[in-house]
């Protein structure tokens, strides 16, 4: 670690300053849960291949909501075999830590930063959690667990009359969906948490960017937001460029180009020591 970063968090630790992490399929990579944009991520439907930006949108469900709910039923089994990595576990530790002046975002829906400890209050989902359900039709606004029976699918696995009773809304009885925003859905406040990022983001001092590559909105939104703050820094963490690393250069930040792995773990380490 830089000598001027290391003398940043350290100071960091000793003032009342907001922290905010924000986390992509990087982190979870390291974990063995492959993004699903390389070949594993195509899914066959008869004879045609369909890309995981076809399958899972709105449009998608409403045409075939067996395949997409069999799709993500193998992304959750892949997610629940998966184990937090020590970059969960840092991230974990550094709310345990900072407690109120912690908040985490991530673009993840497999759970992994929740199992490591992390609180869901704390813990922005802002592409929802695949472990979760929702009614397709919206009567409510609940979320519920889907059932861990699902735990164990398989790719050649059929949905049945059975699996399909339990993938319903237990309010209305009508079909459930996965609780995750699809390519051709909007951000809000109810499911993905919006506005809290934005005002997250907002009061955010350092801001610490771990395995993501900036392709979608909202995270690049967040990043905009604290560069905003010109007391703010950035902090990147990626082995790939990004935009994030880039924007952290220019705020006076730092671009790390390395796992997160071993990167958060080392910054926890010296927060506790601090």
């Amino acid at each position: 670690m830089e000598p001027s970063l290391e003398k940043l968090l350290k100071a960091f630790v000793h003032s009342e300053k907001a922290i905010t992490i924000l986390t992509g399929a990087g982190i979870s990579a390291e974990s063995g849960i492959p993004t699903f944009r390389g070949p594993e991520g195509y899914w066959t439907i008869g004879s045609q291949e369909y890309r995981p930006q076809e399958m899972a949108t709105h449009r998608m469900f409403l045409n075939n909501p067996n395949e997409v709910w069999k799709w993500y039923l193998y992304r959750l089994s892949v997610c629940a075999r998966a184990e937090p990595n020590p970059g969960h576990l840092a991230v974990a530790g550094m709310e345990r830590l900072l407690g109120g002046r912690f908040h985490l975002i991530t673009q993840n829906v497999d759970n992994l930063h929740i199992r490591a400890g992390n609180t869901p209050e704390r813990t922005f989902q802002i592409h929802g959690n695949i472990f979760l359900m929702r009614c397709a039709a919206e009567c409510v606004e609940t979320l519920t667990p889907v059932p861990s029976v699902f735990e164990s699918w398989t790719r050649e696995r059929t949905l049945t009359q059975e699996d399909a009773a339990l993938l319903r809304c237990p309010a209305c009885g009508g079909p459930a969906r996965p609780h995750v925003l699809w390519f051709d859905e909007v951000y809000n406040e109810p499911f993905y948490r919006l506005t809290s990022t934005l005002n997250v983001a907002r009061n955010t001092d350092l801001l610490i960017v771990a395995g993501t590559s900036g392709t979608t909105n909202l995270p690049n939104k967040v990043a905009w937001e604290v560069s905003r703050r010109h007391t703010a820094v950035i902090v990147d963490i990626n082995i790939d460029v990004n935009p994030f690393a880039a924007l952290a250069s220019r705020q006076g930040g730092f671009a790390v180009k390395d796992a997160s792995g071993l990167v958060l773990p080392e910054i926890l380490s010296l927060f506790e020591a601090a």
